[in-house]
């Protein structure tokens, strides 16, 4: 059995992630109310006693909304950078001194078996990062809130067997929504976050006979929609002369009210 992992759910709201392997269970982010994110455990049969600890991307809200509530509920390490702790000292309030972790930004960590590397990503906060897990045969790696994919990145996540990327917006929907310039510009920006387009253009040059899936995540509501994203990644993808068949690749959708089905990294 490789490596398993279910998005709770993805999007502007709220974001959160669970990776297991073995006897380690991580979340990554904590983007909803603790009661929230007990639901959306409880759909995937878990509950908050069974995670081992919480890695935290950046400080903004629809990362670590529920952060310090879960943490002090199920008395839960968090891991972070030290200006990510900075960041979200304030929001997320009182930890105990013990789970207060330090995960540098480039570092890897051991959690029983199960490997993790942290990255930097381009994004509009303190030191945001991406995650990377690995069991020794199979790799999974977790990329959102990013302006574009450095070469540091695309190295980094480079081989890996099933992607969580993001894809947030339609550039066009983007451009012609109720939005102010000064947020559409944020967005669009290298500091923003990853439209649909580039997403494909990333997934073009990481595309492999090794890759499996690519679920593309933190679709915004207001300027995408799930089958387009879909479509105009796969479009930039075969532009680009990337052709794939769907029984060697897929692109499977996240959700921003409901957790993906449980995947298996290594389920060839």
């Amino acid at each position: 059995m490789g490596i398993r992992f279910t998005v709770l759910s993805s999007g502007s709201t709220g974001n959160a992630t669970v990776v297991n392997y073995g006897d380690t269970t991580l979340m990554i982010d904590a983007g909803f109310s603790a009661r929230r994110i007990d639901e959306l455990l409880r759909e995937r049969e878990l509950t908050g006693e069974q995670l081992n600890g919480i890695l935290v991307t950046h400080e903004h809200s629809d990362h670590i909304k529920g952060l310090g509530a879960v943490a002090r509920k199920y008395n839960l390490p968090i891991y972070a950078n030290e200006k990510t702790w900075e960041a979200i000292e304030k929001p997320v309030g009182a930890i105990a001194e013990e789970n207060r972790r330090i995960f540098g930004t480039g570092e890897s960590k051991d959690f029983g078996s199960l490997r993790v590397e942290s990255f930097p990503i381009s994004h509009d906060a303190a030191e945001p990062v991406g995650y990377c897990f690995y069991d020794g045969k199979s790799k999974l790696s977790v990329v959102t809130d990013l302006g574009y994919a450095s070469d540091r990145v695309m190295q980094t996540i480079a081989d890996s067997d099933v992607f969580v990327l993001e894809s947030n917006h339609d550039i066009e929907m983007l451009r012609m929504g109720r939005y102010p310039w000064n947020i559409k510009r944020r967005i669009l920006g290298d500091m923003g976050h990853l439209s649909n387009e580039a997403a494909g253009e990333v997934m073009s040059q990481l595309l492999t006979g090794r890759t499996k899936r690519a679920y593309l995540a933190h679709l915004s509501r207001e300027h995408n929609m799930l089958d387009l994203a879909k479509m105009a990644v796969r479009d930039a993808m075969e532009d680009r002369g990337c052709f794939y068949k769907d029984s060697e690749f897929k692109l499977c959708d996240t959700y921003y009210d409901r957790p993906t089905p449980w995947d298996t990294v290594a389920d060839l």
